[in-house]
């Protein structure tokens, strides 16, 4: 598309900026923000944009990667955005670079709702094998796929039908990445709809990790749970009761932020003190709701929190047979949305990648020296100048009845009244 097509995409008749997305959930034609810039701006006026909103990473700007040819033509021949890029850190004296690939894969359902579950299932995990193969064979490390990867995101129609999905820890979708995991020598994080065979049956929002030689390391239950419009998932399970685990895998201590947690600042902040390098926020979310703080949080907390965050949406959107209501004055619709995939990683010195596309599967990969973690921490000290003592009182007397705001009036300001 030549600049002026944009343009004229870009501006509608009356003048104003035309901010919806195309149906096919492009924006104006375009994979994603950082192609419809790259294609609208003059390559110094794109660099210099680049650099504000990817930021550099020890000075330079986030390098791609060369992958090899046969994954390459895995991406093509399944239609599916492939993204590699490199991030660095200084050399020590002490201490060998620590270079772990990592990658993430975005993907739409593969069959429509209506079809038969185990035909769903079976079709999701043929989707996603030419994928994880080609994560394999790039010498991918750790691998996370996206939130309840193995169906429809259904949680928020109000349908127990769709709880015929669950499955237990060492379920058919687990054994199927286990058989991933052991080929390639790869750490997978797998986001499901758990079925706890040990406690009633209840049901959870589950990340598990399966190990690099097949073996289910342990698992994380979603701790927070949204109530916004669509997306009232407690009529299938409720928070977390797993605390804030990091898992010392082969590749590096990783964990898990799943979905709605990454607007909950001590979220991210907890897997931090537990000495997380790596953490991955599977998700589910869309455009209308989220997107405009898609970009930021994450990136906000790699920062804050001194290490790499790997964040995943689903894609396209998913029609479901029964119409269903929000509670929010809006008709009833079968359909949450369009889910805008835009998976990317950041860093903890504020540098990211560009985001893998806006509507088509993909996999986004990247080299991170995780001596980058410990280097931020000593450069910018937040560890070390934090006031956790006085957050710690604060939050214990906020959780108590009796609690009342430290605020203090000016006594001049009600003196006229």
């Amino acid at each position: 598309m030549e600049r002026k097509e944009v343009e004229e995409t870009v501006i509608a008749e009356n003048g104003k900026i035309e901010a919806t997305p195309q149906k096919d959930g492009s924006i104006c034609g375009f994979d994603s923000l950082h192609h419809l810039l790259q294609a609208s701006l003059s390559p110094q006026l794109f660099q210099e944009v680049s650099r504000i909103l990817l930021g550099l990473n020890c000075g330079k700007k986030v390098e791609p990667i060369a992958l090899p040819q046969p994954v390459k033509s895995l991406s093509s021949e399944h239609d599916f955005d492939l993204q590699a890029f490199s991030f660095s850190a200084d050399r020590e004296s002490l201490r060998g670079p620590r270079i772990v690939r990592v990658g993430l894969i975005q993907n739409s359902i593969s069959l429509p709702t209506t079809a038969p579950f185990l035909d769903q299932r079976r079709a999701i995990f043929k989707k996603l094998t030419p994928i994880i193969d080609a994560a394999g064979s790039s010498g991918v490390n750790v691998l996370c796929l996206q939130e309840a990867w193995t169906m429809p995101f259904a949680f928020c129609t109000r349908e127990k039908k769709w709880c015929e999905f669950a499955e237990p820890i060492d379920g058919e979708s687990t054994q199927f990445l286990q058989e991933f995991a052991r080929k390639y020598n790869m750490v997978i994080v797998s986001s499901i709809l758990e079925r706890d065979v040990y406690h009633g049956e209840t049901l959870w929002n589950t990340a598990l990790i399966i190990g690099n030689h097949g073996n289910i390391i342990g698992k994380h239950r979603k701790n927070h749970i949204p109530r916004v419009g669509d997306f009232n998932e407690s009529t299938y399970y409720m928070e977390g009761n797993t605390g804030h685990p990091v898992f010392d895998t082969a590749y590096g201590k990783i964990a898990v932020n799943i979905c709605y947690g990454r607007h909950h600042p001590l979220n991210w902040l907890a897997f931090g003190l537990n000495g997380a390098e790596i953490v991955f926020n599977p998700s589910a979310t869309v455009g209308e709701l989220s997107e405009p703080m898609w970009p930021i949080e994450a990136r906000n907390a790699a920062i804050a929190n001194s290490y790499f965050v790997g964040s995943i949406n689903r894609v396209g959107t998913e029609v479901f047979p029964n119409p269903f209501t929000s509670g929010d004055g809006k008709p009833q619709h079968a359909d949450f949305g369009h889910f805008y995939g835009s998976s990317h990683f950041s860093a903890p010195d504020s540098s990211c990648t560009p985001s893998l596309s806006r509507h088509k599967d993909g996999l986004l990969i990247s080299d991170m020296d995780l001596n980058l973690c410990r280097q931020l921490k000593e450069k910018w000290g937040f560890r070390m100048t934090a006031r956790y003592e006085v957050y710690a009182d604060l939050l214990a007397r906020y959780v108590k009845h009796d609690f009342e705001p430290q605020v203090i009036s000016d006594p001049l300001l009600y003196k006229n009244a």
